[in-house]
């Protein structure tokens, strides 16, 4: 099972392992205080789609079909299957205010739903 997670909620052990899935360390977090397993940076959107969409709702749509194009032979996206599938628990960890559209989020979709309808 895949959850998500804001890196400034509380950790628990019950989180799993635990994936930082951000190209930018989060700020005011140490890495000690972070609980982070992994670090996976380059399954993050580009730094140019992350400027674009700027966290605007109206570009959520086009943002998850851009995100999707990025992770298409991105080999991060293998190695972040193979971990979910290993483990009984995974927790996407990510930094942004909005819980409903971030890049966590549409990480999510994208693997589990490749990205398709709303969810």
């Amino acid at each position: 099972m895949v959850f998500l997670k804001r890196i400034y909620d509380k950790y628990s052990k019950d989180d799993g392992i635990r994936i930082l899935v951000e190209r930018l360390w989060p700020r005011g977090i140490s890495k000690e205080n972070a609980h982070i397993d992994i670090w996976m940076k380059e399954i993050a959107p580009s730094t140019e789609l992350r400027k674009w969409f700027n966290h605007d709702d109206s570009k959520w749509e086009e943002f998850r079909e851009k995100y999707k194009t990025e992770l298409s032979g991105n080999m991060e996206v293998d190695k972040i299957k193979q971990i979910i599938k290993i483990n009984d628990r995974v927790t996407f960890v990510y930094s942004s205010r909005n819980t409903d559209h971030n890049s966590a989020v549409a990480l999510l979709s994208i693997l589990s739903h490749g990205g398709s309808g709303t969810e």
